[in-house]
């Protein structure tokens, strides 16, 4: 059975997977894992830089015109369904190793993320061999068809809120398509992404099929994006950085695909069913997931004026239930913050809030003030359900993505006002709809600006369908069928039969 990472005196290390084997970086520098639980280090990750990105690109682009490119696309398949099943073998260690890792509460990693990863690879493995090209009738003079190839080596940037789900999602996609990949996870949350990565030797992929090197991004995440021998690069992050990896690959013109930030609005009309639109706004929304840092966040809660007060209400008393705490046990409702930076980005929102006007309705606290000193969470990364009143659509509490549990609420009179409102965003990822009309949620739906909708419900995603958003949200689609065209060309073959 795969070694997923070795102990050194109470820290686990976790290892690059290259060429199949498993390496500390080249220049033997490491880079501390901070369990933001504790604020303790618990782990180490390789500190990867161009030297091993171009290891593990030869290694790709190898495999690609060997073993892998030759492999009849059931075998792929076949490969595609072992690994599934041997992450379920190791579900519970994974989730363990993310949580501890970022934070993300081990009842959502182990109920939601882990299943869910077995299930995309049984989904991609399903499509591996059902690609197919086709013929075009021209004319009895000619025989024309095209052929959908792979890529070739992708270049896969995933990050640190939810990594073995962005992961599976674009390697299994890229891998049934026919291409190999190298991945370069978050530096502030490797460790997951990395013990997984040590599952694919054993199940007996070809080595250099996948990749994965951990390192910054200035110095590994740079590489990869300028690499010339890398035929794509897709990314789910931030817009700043999809920004630097447009500019860095622009000499080699090679395609981009990105799922970026957000800050989507939740929409809550008077006719709603207003029991489960204060859990679809709250909870479900902005707070227990992730605690916040998800790029669909609906941070921006927009509420008839009609039943405003009637559903702040409801919502502060909600927030005032979830448990803040340790993300391993099962009671907690929200966990920390991921890391550091992001804790005092946070914070500096919340404070930005009040200094624009906001009125705070329940939480703003944070960090130490939230435990008893003896507390092993004391210095962890904590803060508390967050919601704000008096912010309108131009406050940039209200208007930039925060990523952190913190949400604004805002009244609307109408239809026409509340998607003036959610449209008037740099952002368009996704959109949540609360009403019991039916013709009010079809017309809503067509006319928001995103690439997501939820009707009466919320943060629903599902390996079936195309995820992605418009403007500073992105272009190109993750999961669903729809996400194969982007990890493969059509080439057109004429042959004249006269």
């Amino acid at each position: 059975m795969a070694k997923l990472y070795d102990q050194d005196g109470g820290i686990a290390r976790f290892y690059n997977l290259i060429d199949g084997t498993r390496r500390s970086a080249r220049s033997n520098d490491w880079i501390d894992s901070i369990n933001p639980a504790t604020g303790q280090i618990w782990a180490q990750v390789p500190a990867g830089d161009a030297a091993d990105i171009d290891a593990a690109v030869a290694a790709a682009h190898r495999a690609f015109r060997g073993p892998w490119r030759k492999m009849p696309a059931m075998q792929r398949a076949a490969l595609l369904r072992k690994i599934g099943d041997l992450i379920a073998t190791h579900a519970d260690e994974l989730a363990r190793i993310e949580t501890a890792d970022n934070g993300k509460l081990l009842t959502e990693t182990t109920a939601g993320d882990l299943p869910a990863v077995t299930l995309m690879f049984q989904y991609w493995a399903g499509a591996a061999d059902k690609l197919h090209g086709e013929t075009v009738e021209i004319s009895p003079a000619s025989l024309n068809y095209i052929r959908r190839e792979p890529i070739g080596v992708v270049g896969i940037v995933i990050p640190w809120n939810s990594p073995i789900s962005v992961f599976t999602a674009k390697v299994g996609a890229a891998l049934a398509a026919g291409n190999t990949v190298v991945v370069k996870p978050a530096e502030a949350a490797s460790c997951s992404v990395l013990a997984t990565a040590q599952l694919f030797a054993e199940a007996g992929f070809p080595p250099g099929v996948v990749n994965v090197v951990a390192g910054l991004g200035p110095t590994a995440g740079d590489a990869l994006a300028g690499h010339p021998d890398v035929g794509k690069i897709t990314l789910t992050g931030s817009t700043a950085t999809a920004r630097a990896i447009t500019r860095r690959s622009a000499d080699a013109i090679k395609p981009l695909s990105f799922e970026l930030g957000g800050k989507s609005a939740n929409i809550v009309f008077a006719d709603a069913d207003l029991d489960a639109a204060a859990i679809g706004t709250t909870t479900n929304a902005v707070f227990t997931g992730a605690a916040g840092q998800s790029c669909i966040a609906g941070s921006r809660i927009l509420v008839q004026s009609r039943i405003y007060d009637e559903m702040v209400e409801r919502m502060t008393a909600i927030a005032k239930t979830i448990r803040v705490g340790d993300p391993m046990d099962k009671a907690t409702g929200m966990g920390p913050i991921a890391l550091a930076p992001q804790f005092d980005k946070v914070r500096s929102y919340i404070e930005l809030g009040r200094s624009e006007g906001g009125e705070v309705l329940f939480g703003g606290r944070n960090g130490a003030a939230l435990f008893d000193a003896g507390s092993p969470f004391a210095h962890g990364y904590f803060v508390e359900p967050t919601l704000f009143a008096g912010l309108d659509n131009q406050a940039r509490t209200s208007r930039e993505e925060i990523f952190g549990p913190v949400a604004c609420i805002m009244p609307f009179e109408d239809e026409e006002e509340a998607l003036a409102i959610a449209n008037d965003s740099p952002y368009g990822l996704v959109c949540g709809l609360w009403t019991n009309d039916l013709k009010r949620a079809h017309r809503m739906a067509a006319a928001v600006d995103v690439g997501a909708v939820w009707v009466n419900t919320y943060r629903k995603i599902h390996w079936a369908l195309p995820f992605g958003g418009t403007k500073d949200s992105g272009y190109g689609r993750d999961s669903g069928l729809e996400s194969l065209e982007g990890y493969m060309k059509g080439k057109a073959v004429w042959i004249d039969l006269t």
